[in-house]
């Protein structure tokens, strides 16, 4: 099979296998994984653990990713946020991908069970291959609550990252888990009704292209409730103090802002706003766990 990459020479190869990764998405899992390892335990985990393990699960997590890319190289030729990637561009080929992906998960499996423990290394398996093939080879295709089942893999990383430091799983670990499932509803669908017509045009059964705008507007604004209440519970059961809670509060009060304003809107303008809030919102509930762990009162 001859290679495509040459169709691109302005791209080096060396960016085109990084563009695979998806760094972002990456650095998102990475960063909520180690945080599960500092809530983990009382004082600073293990040097060892925590590199070994952020390492392992960041290279689960790119592999996964290029994996998706592979799956979904048509889907993504179709739409403009996903016309640039490598696949579609013919910077790499699918085999090409494939290999690379392959390379990350075996690399990312010895370095989990041989430097940190086995059990981080099949839970993390067993996400990347919830991600990659479940979520994005079938879920994605099939059912509009894509996002609510595969949700169950993004929301993993701080599961693995407390069973790195302490080889077991907590109830709190289970937590931060709940978190991250029930935010990521509201947190996806806003970008799925902003780029409702890119995923009609890839034939994807989202939410707004089966059932429109309005309906995906309320399930925004109930799993948004959801989450606040949810995000109750860090406190509720003695696992966080006042800062957090505080912190819980105010960020999801501007989540259901947004949310609402979202639900009230006529049109879908503030959509994108309400997704660049999630982030925030994901980023800031995290931290303010962590600083609670060490700051509490």
């Amino acid at each position: 099979m001859i290679s495509t990459v040459s169709q691109t020479p302005s791209l080096p190869l060396w960016k085109a296998y990084l563009g695979l990764c998806k760094l972002r998405v990456v650095g998102a899992i990475v960063f909520t994984a180690i945080i599960g390892m500092f809530l983990a335990v009382p004082g600073l985990p293990p040097l060892q653990e925590t590199f070994w393990g952020a390492l392992g699960i960041g290279l689960a997590a790119a592999s996964a990713a290029a994996l998706n890319h592979v799956y979904d190289r048509e889907i993504d030729g179709k739409m403009g946020r996903t016309e640039d990637r490598p696949l579609p561009q013919a910077q790499l080929t699918p085999r090409e991908a494939n290999v690379f992906a392959l390379i990350l998960a075996a690399i990312s499996m010895l370095v989990l069970t041989l430097l940190v423990n086995p059990l981080t290394a099949v839970l993390t398996f067993v996400s990347l291959i919830g991600y990659a093939v479940i979520y994005t080879r079938y879920l994605k295709r099939i059912t509009i609550q894509n996002i609510v089942i595969g949700g169950a893999a993004g929301a993993a990383p701080p599961v693995l990252g407390w069973c790195a430091v302490t080889g077991g799983i907590h109830p709190h670990a289970l937590l931060l888990f709940l978190l991250i499932f029930i935010w990521t509803p509201p947190h996806f669908w806003p970008l799925a009704l902003a780029k409702k017509d890119e995923y009609r045009l890839a034939d994807m059964p989202m939410l707004p292209v089966i059932y429109g705008d309005e309906v995906t507007k309320l399930h925004i604004l109930g799993y948004t409730i959801l989450l606040v209440i949810f995000s109750l519970l860090p406190y509720l059961t003695g696992m966080s103090g006042l800062i957090y809670l505080i912190a819980a509060l105010l960020l999801g009060g501007g989540f259901l802002y947004h949310a609402i304003r979202l639900k009230r809107a006529r049109d879908n303008k503030l959509a994108m706003r309400t997704f660049g809030y999630s982030l925030l919102y994901l980023a800031g509930i995290f931290s303010a766990l962590l600083v609670d762990h060490y700051l509490p009162f």
